[in-house]
């Protein structure tokens, strides 16, 4: 009797450390490698929700802890949001700056709070260097160059001598507006036949660029050869009134556009968007990889740019893989 009491004793006493043991391995696989905390700029576009994605998966498949934020396209949400990821003490903070102006003030907060910044797709202006780390995102002035390389080459190839161009740009003030114009521009300074009619502010949104296409079409009518949109989602809301008003995209007018998206790539397969230079919102990765080197104290890069293409009527569309976005 006796040993059966030690015996079930032994049973007891194995099935409380083994239960013990299995809940500190479960406290340890769940422990984060760090805490990001994430700014969105807002959910206007296939581009953005895609970047959004992508950030929440790669932070899952590192093991990173993620507070992200939805700013709704308010600088001062952003501001507000930043300031709750420095209460809360994150290891990181990362965001989209919606304009470049406005952000010393919190970001010398964040500095002062020991907490590093990464800035992804966008840039910012300060009057204080060093309050930012490094900057994960596109290379903006290079896609303008890309957009002007192409429109030079289609004015070349139907022997055009005089190419009005209306533009509609990003978010004034925004780091892909300001450098998208000037690649765009700059490109096109040295060729005589160039002239941009108007630049005129769609805010990357959709029903913008619907708005401006009509304001450019009732001001410039058939004087219009091409229209470079900024992104996506304004050349989508551009091409229905481009219709409307008795054109045909693609063919009548030049439509260059940025981003990349799977709804403008379809688009340009069936010819109504000439060109599209690829703005990648798969940032997710490089990130998180910098993420951990600072938390880690290693150094990055200043800059980290992907790799991006242009997608023209030049090719075969059918060797366009799918975009994921």
């Amino acid at each position: 009797m006796k040993s059966r009491v030690i015996h079930c004793g032994l049973c007891l006493l194995m099935t409380g450390l083994l239960l013990c043991g299995c809940g500190k391995k479960a406290e340890e696989q769940v422990e984060p490698t760090l805490l990001l905390g994430v700014s969105q700029i807002g959910s206007e576009s296939a581009w953005r929700i895609g970047n959004t994605r992508d950030i929440e998966e790669q932070a899952d498949r590192y093991g990173i802890s993620l507070m992200l934020e939805n700013a709704n396209q308010k600088q001062e949400n952003q501001i507000a949001a930043i300031r709750r990821f420095i209460a809360y003490k994150v290891d990181v903070i990362a965001f989209s700056p919606i304009v470049e102006e406005g952000w010393d003030n919190v970001l010398k907060e964040a500095k002062d709070a020991g907490i590093p910044v990464v800035l992804v797709d966008r840039d910012v202006s300060t009057q204080t260097e060093g309050l930012t780390t490094c900057l994960i995102g596109a290379d903006f002035y290079k896609e303008g160059v890309m957009a002007a390389e192409y429109l030079i080459r289609k004015a070349d190839s139907l022997g055009m001598e005089q190419v009005n161009i209306v533009e509609i740009t990003g978010t004034e003030n925004s780091t892909p507006m300001r450098q998208r114009q000037a690649g765009f521009v700059d490109t096109l300074a040295g060729d005589p036949r160039m002239q941009v009619m108007e630049s005129i502010d769609g805010d990357f949104l959709k029903s913008r660029g619907a708005e401006c296409m009509r304001s450019l079409l009732e001001t410039y009518g058939d004087s219009i050869d091409v229209v470079f949109s900024h992104n996506d989602e304004m050349t989508l809301g551009a091409l229905p009134e481009i219709e409307k008003a008795g054109f045909t995209p693609g063919s009548d007018m030049i439509i260059i556009s940025i981003d990349g998206g799977q709804e403008a790539i379809d688009v340009l397969k069936e010819g109504k968007i000439n060109c599209v230079v690829e703005c990648t919102p798969k940032l997710g990765k490089e990130l998180m990889e910098t993420a951990l080197k600072l938390k880690a104290g290693e150094a990055v890069e200043e800059v980290i740019h992907p790799v991006e293409e242009v997608f023209t009527d030049e090719m075969d569309p059918a060797t366009i893989e799918p975009r994921g976005y």
